[in-house]
């Protein structure tokens, strides 16, 4: 009897188990449509970032005879990588791999269904999502080369460029690659994305040298409204880029989307206050300015400091990136046009390092080594994203000749010289101004 009523007792036990083992299981690969829903709404605000907003900051930097280059250049990375990404680049990002790349397993989305879970959405939607991702990274690196590279060589080297750097990196950090093994943290892209773009637009704008009468004649920017509305839209997508990247509506995408909001806060209040002393009077330009510089240092730490230290990250791009666009790039003497590796590449280095500084709880690296992963990864993709781009300008220099328009063609502006229109064709010298 004795027996028996043990042997019933293990066989409810390990009913309830099983039961409770399957549930667990049921829910982990349930559909969740409010994160479905969320997710589908940041894609769209990623989206945002590229079109209209970093068409319209970019855009209005620039000067008059070169604004539709600008745009055309930001709408064609949104058509060649978005196919580019459903073609290759999701399968090397996301697929297996190994620790630096993913393999051809997903090449055109094979395998894929609208049954097939990523977490609690749909992989479809995960594609997208992440497709807006590589769509603004080479998109970023455009305003270091502004008003001089032909359009046959850009498209080249963003097509290039994409499954050449941008594709194993985010492997390496979100893919399941050696990166994310070495413990680093970039909730949302300040290595991939920011720090990738920022560095090798460095290496491009030295590479391509310098706009004709860089430092000898002005070249102030044509439209600041055009510029301060490219930067606003940019901070309302950037809920999306950081938020979104949770995968989930959660309490994790909440603190992401407050400190995104509050860094950036921060660091506009840090610049004006830091040129206000430096120059005597505080500019909208410079305000704009830090506000993208805030958005792109918070991007990594975002989900992983209080909001107080998201204060002190947004006061930190300020003064670092403010260092770098007004002392830096003067002294070395580089043509970054729009400061692309001012605000990305150092404000991108920062956001990563400040992760750990700020760092809310410790991880398992202890907050003294978490310090030491951010700092190596940083050094890893300054080294990296570069010298590859090196090397892809330095073959397409070989096919194309002169990757940069002649100097009649930077005379007349890129609108004509390279599209045959004019943004402004109702004002006197328009294609010329």
């Amino acid at each position: 009897m004795f027996t028996r009523r043990r042997a019933l007792l293990a066989a409810l036990v390990w009913s309830a188990v099983s039961l409770s083992a399957g549930t667990a299981l049921a829910q982990e690969d349930q559909l969740s449509a409010g994160d479905t829903a969320w997710i589908m709404t940041s894609t769209a605000l990623v989206l945002l970032m590229t079109l209209p907003g970093l068409a319209l900051f970019y855009g209005g930097l620039v000067r008059t005879k070169n604004v539709l280059s600008i745009l055309m250049q930001c709408l064609i990375s949104a058509g060649l990588i978005g196919v580019f990404w459903i073609l290759v680049g999701y399968s090397l990002a996301f697929g297996d791999g190994n620790s630096i790349i993913g393999d051809l397993s997903k090449v055109g989305l094979a395998g894929i269904t609208v049954d097939t879970l990523s977490g609690t959405i749909p992989e479809y939607v995960f594609v997208m999502f992440q497709g807006m991702f590589a769509i603004i990274t080479p998109a970023l690196m455009l305003g270091a080369f502004a008003e001089r590279m032909r359009f046959g060589p850009y498209l080249a080297f963003i097509g290039i460029w994409i499954i050449v750097v941008y594709c194993p990196l985010a492997h390496q950090v979100w893919g399941g690659g050696w990166l994310a093994d070495f413990g680093a943290i970039d909730f949302a892209g300040g290595l991939v994305v920011h720090m990738s773009s920022g560095f090798s637009a460095l290496v491009a704008a030295i590479m391509l040298g310098k706009r004709r009468g860089y430092g000898k004649e002005p070249m102030p920017p044509h439209s600041v409204p055009l510029t301060v509305i490219g930067a606003s839209l940019l901070w309302v997508g950037w809920f999306g880029f950081n938020a979104g990247s949770q995968l989930a509506a959660d309490g994790t995408a909440g603190l992401a989307f407050l400190n995104t909001n509050t860094a950036t806060a921060a660091a506009v209040l840090g610049w004006v206050g830091i040129e206000w002393m430096h120059h005597g009077k505080p500019t909208v330009l410079g305000a704009a300015t830090a506000a993208v510089a805030g958005l792109v240092s918070i991007t990594p730490a975002c989900a992983s400091v209080t909001p107080m230290g998201s204060i002190a990250v947004g006061i930190g791009a300020s003064i670092v990136c403010y260092v770098a666009v007004t002392m830096l790039k003067p002294a070395a003497g580089y043509d970054d046009s729009l400061d692309v590796f001012g605000v990305h590449g150092v404000g991108g280095a920062w956001g990563a390092i400040a992760t750990a500084l700020f760092i809310s709880e410790t991880t398992d690296a202890g907050w003294g080594g978490q310090i030491g992963i951010q700092l190596a990864s940083v050094a890893y993709v300054a080294v990296v994203a570069p010298l590859l781009t090196f090397i892809i300008l330095t073959v397409l220099k070989l096919v194309f000749g002169n990757l940069t328009v002649d100097e009649e063609g930077e005379h007349v502006g890129l609108d004509i010289s390279e599209h045959s229109e004019s943004a402004y064709t109702g004002a006197p010298g328009a294609a010329a101004g």
